[in-house]
């Protein structure tokens, strides 16, 4: 009897482990995809301020006309807003083009930044950007901790910084209020990679195959916002000006 219970054990931990396997290696390929429309995601929006740093003429149409400049932030909130509400809605092509095109959009509002800090500043910041996200993306990813009350802190700060950014902006105008302004958004987007990795690996174990597609594009665009906002901040911090 006693032998008998011990194949029915072994068994069903050699079942449970198979399982465990084969989920690890199913979250790790879907992984392997939001990584790669984050990845993508960040070459549009290369490339695209590329191209308009190399044309004078489309340069200075963006930088003289403000209106234009600003109300391409309200589309990339809107872009973001719509994605988040109706990804259940949308077909998985399209959540991808509107992520890709939230991309392009970003490489535009991002290029007049680009022209206030010189190019190596900019490529030493971006490795550190990466060395940093990489970091914390793995942690997230392998860690055993559950990151579910981090994430919750971190997102309360985030609201009570971003109310700080827009004051100094409006009323304050202090250059040494943004400084800290901007290590407060390094610290937060460092503590959210992590944080969003877990929740992305989660959501992908979780949700049923055919919603896979729409995942992944929603976990490559929290990722993302992760990336570029720590890659902005630390560029506010670090980031050598032409003058």
């Amino acid at each position: 009897m006693d032998n008998w219970n011990n194949m029915t054990n072994g068994y069903v931990s050699a079942a449970q482990a198979e399982n465990e396997l084969t989920l690890q290696r199913y979250v790790a390929g879907v992984m392997r995809k939001v990584f790669g429309k984050m990845t993508l995601g960040l070459l549009l929006t290369a490339l695209t301020s590329f191209l308009l740093l190399s044309s004078n003429a489309a340069l200075s149409f963006l930088v003289s006309r403000p209106i234009i400049y600003f109300g391409l932030f309200f589309v990339e909130l809107g872009l973001v807003i719509y994605l988040s509400a109706r990804i259940e809605r949308l077909s998985t092509q399209v959540a991808s083009m509107m992520f890709y095109l939230y991309s392009i959009i970003t490489g535009i509002t991002l290029t007049p930044l680009f022209l206030v800090y010189t190019g190596a500043s900019i490529a030493t910041t971006f490795a550190i950007t990466a060395g940093t996200f990489g970091a914390m993306a793995i942690f997230g990813y392998v860690t055993r901790q559950d990151l579910t009350k981090i994430g919750s802190f971190l997102f309360m700060a985030l609201i009570g910084v971003l109310l700080c950014w827009v004051v100094n902006i409006l009323l304050l105008h202090s250059g040494t209020m943004m400084m800290l302004i901007s290590a407060a958004f390094v610290f937060i987007f460092v503590g959210l990679t992590a944080w969003d990795t877990q929740m992305i690996k989660r959501m992908c174990a979780q949700a049923d195959p055919s919603m896979l597609g729409k995942v992944a594009t929603m976990g490559a665009l929290s990722l993302y916002l992760d990336f570029i906002n720590l890659f902005v901040h630390l560029l506010r911090i670090f980031g050598v000006s032409r003058d």
